[in-house]
């Protein structure tokens, strides 16, 4: 296989992930009655942002994903970044389960700290091999940062 064919490769599952865990987590999000219902803060912003924020976190994280991989040393370490970022993939539908479909804002609380130091491992993974993949992961941190205590408000509100 030509280094080129690979790299293709890589592009490819690194787009195919992000829109996989981006296209689940969608699913599991039920902004009907449940969610209309729930007290939110007045700081909490219009549901139409979400869409887009999440839409350029999870293009910079496929970005970030693919410098990673394409920049490690070594398969052990291509390892490691496919299992952090599969990791972190995987709490971040968890999220969603927990809030949207089991309706439980107190667990999604509690889960939110795993997903938060999940992005804190990408970017320390990450940004050992390429400065520039950790830098990219940043915007995720701040978001689920700003989430993490949307939610907690929404715990202490209802």
């Amino acid at each position: 296989m030509t280094a080129a064919l690979r790299r293709w490769k890589a592009v490819v599952a690194a787009a195919a992930a992000a829109v996989g865990i981006a296209g689940i987590g969608a699913t599991l999000t039920d902004l009907g009655p449940w969610y209309q219902g729930l007290a939110r803060p007045g700081w909490a912003p219009p549901d139409w942002l979400f869409g887009p924020a999440w839409t350029l976190i999870f293009s910079l994280t496929a970005i970030a994903g693919l410098l990673a991989w394409n920049n490690c040393p070594d398969r052990a370490a291509r390892q490691n970044i496919i299992a952090a970022f599969a990791l972190n993939g995987f709490l971040n539908v968890l999220w969603s389960l927990l809030f949207f479909q089991l309706k439980r804002p107190d667990w999604a609380l509690s889960e939110v700290i795993l997903l938060w130091l999940s992005i804190v491992l990408l970017i320390v993974l990450a940004g050992r091999v390429k400065k520039t993949a950790g830098w990219l992961l940043a915007p995720y941190l701040a978001w689920v940062t700003f989430a993490g205590f949307l939610n907690l408000a929404i715990v202490q509100l209802n």
